[in-house]
């Protein structure tokens, strides 16, 4: 198989993203957040594709990307917590789970055989691009194999996926660098299924007090909820003293082989999170190391998604 195509994030690039998904192949977009893998989420063959490539769980149910509200409305109904949410968070790094509408046209597989969807409407000026020109919804999860770290540059996306993706649309590194938040509103109460890239500090003066749901369960009603997830092919440990042969990220004033902020920044962390632990995990390898160390990260804002994202990844493996 040949190597995926190279998109330049031009007119020109977004037009032939565009008539690749409508050829029913897969490509890789990028997003405020992470890589995303894309298809048609209309074509039931080119969905299936995407969870062959990934080697995604059947059960697992992807994102289906959309350019606007009024587009979301097409395949979901949307209550008015969820309308709300929408209209002071999209386009952003925000997912809402909602249900289906009947004739909503998505592929089986999309959904996982659940009667909700999860929505998005990314900020990202390539993907919007790609979305208007393809005029039709995007399931895109992250763009790399199922359980492995997620892509945040073209780089990550060739190295994870190679002649799996027909092409990369290449705009550089994500700016926020965790995958989006994923709600679930209810007509009194709304429910926070992921923590990500917008923090519950800006939710809750439009919900109230988030009920978390996240902890790991047979459940699954929306992505990222796997109990191991994000992972390095390295062992990855979470605070403690490291052994001297460890690769070590630091944090603040911790200090490690490589760091995700050395001032603390939250928001910094975030955005080289996944970055780092594709650089310490190629360091893991070339050193013979038996593990990655991350020194704490605060559990606050931003700090929240980071653990998350790091806790699925030190999770034990099947």
């Amino acid at each position: 198989m040949p190597a995926p195509e190279i998109l330049p994030d031009t007119p020109e690039g977004h037009t032939r993203a565009a008539a690749l998904l409508k050829e029913g192949r897969l490509v890789a977009l990028p997003t405020e957040t992470v890589y995303g893998l894309a298809a048609d989420a209309t074509a039931p063959e080119a969905v299936a594709a995407i969870y062959a490539a990934k080697g995604r769980p059947s059960h697992n149910p992807l994102i289906v990307h959309v350019p606007d509200l009024a587009t979301a409305q097409t395949l979901a109904t949307v209550p008015a917590q969820a309308a709300a949410l929408a209209r002071a968070f999209w386009p952003g790094p925000l997912t809402l789970v909602l249900p289906l509408k009947p004739g909503h046209g998505l592929a089986p597989a999309v959904t996982a055989g659940l009667p909700t969807v999860a929505i998005r409407v990314p900020a990202h000026p390539a993907m919007q691009a790609v979305l208007r020109r393809l005029q039709g919804p995007v399931a895109a999860p992250s763009a790399n194999p199922s359980g492995r770290i997620s892509a945040t540059t073209p780089a990550h996306v060739r190295d994870g996926l190679g002649d799996r993706v027909a092409a990369i649309l290449d705009a550089g590194p994500c700016a926020v660098g965790v995958e989006s938040t994923i709600l679930a509103p209810g007509e009194s109460t709304t429910r926070l299924l992921r923590e990500g890239g917008l923090p519950r500090e800006a939710i809750e003066p439009f919900t109230g007090p988030l009920i978390a749901d996240t902890t790991p369960g047979a459940r699954l009603e929306a992505p990222g909820q796997l109990a191991s997830h994000y992972a390095p092919r390295a062992p990855l440990h979470l605070g403690g003293t490291p052994h001297p042969a460890e690769i070590t990220i630091g944090f603040g004033a911790t200090m490690g082989d490589l760091t995700l902020s050395a001032t603390g920044d939250l928001a910094e962390a975030a955005t080289k999170l996944f970055a780092i632990l594709h650089e310490a995990d190629a360091l893991a390898d070339q050193r013979n190391a038996p593990a990655i160390r991350v020194a704490p990260i605060p559990e606050t804002g931003l700090g929240r998604a980071i653990n998350d994202r790091l806790r699925r990844a030190a999770a034990p493996r099947d």
